[in-house]
């Protein structure tokens, strides 16, 4: 019986990196050694209405990095739980950070602070992070930033 490939600790070193190197020290060069250049990003962004789909792995990584630290200057994001299997590696990891840029790119900035969760799963090939699926915890975090009001007793 053929086996799949083990990647399973380059893949959860590769995650560990794209968190540190990539969105907490802002080490946009460590995405030419984390992407691959064929990468498809599942995940849609806040108030987005449809995946990206295929993109530039790296530039694609270093677009996401400054849309996302323009908007929160002091974003830090912190890995809670990470597993790995074969080419999968899934982690979840709490974000905090201070809304001080437009956000969204759209909205004057709140001022607020903001601590969420998220759900990261990518697929690697060939030593590189190849493919993204996230699922956010989006609704908390614009009621802490103001965006949303929080939802009150039901009417009668």
């Amino acid at each position: 019986m053929l086996q799949a490939p083990d990647h399973s600790a380059d893949g959860a070193t590769l995650v560990r990196r794209w968190v540190q190197d990539l969105f907490n020290e802002r080490n946009l060069d460590a995405a030419d050694d984390l992407m691959a250049e064929k990468y498809i990003e599942h995940a849609v962004a806040p108030f987005g209405t449809e995946e990206p789909g295929p993109i530039d792995g790296p530039d694609g990584m270093r677009r996401t990095v400054g849309w996302l630290t323009d908007q929160f200057p002091d974003m830090h994001m912190t890995i809670e739980a990470l597993i790995s299997e074969g080419d999968l590696v899934a982690c979840r990891i709490l974000s905090t950070g201070t809304n001080l840029g437009r956000l969204n790119g759209v909205m004057p900035p709140t001022g607020r602070p903001f601590s969420a969760h998220q759900t990261h799963w990518f697929r690697v090939e060939n030593g590189r992070l190849a493919e993204h699926w996230a699922t956010r915890d989006d609704l908390p975090a614009m009621i802490q930033l103001g965006v949303i009001a929080p939802p009150g007793p039901p009417r009668a």
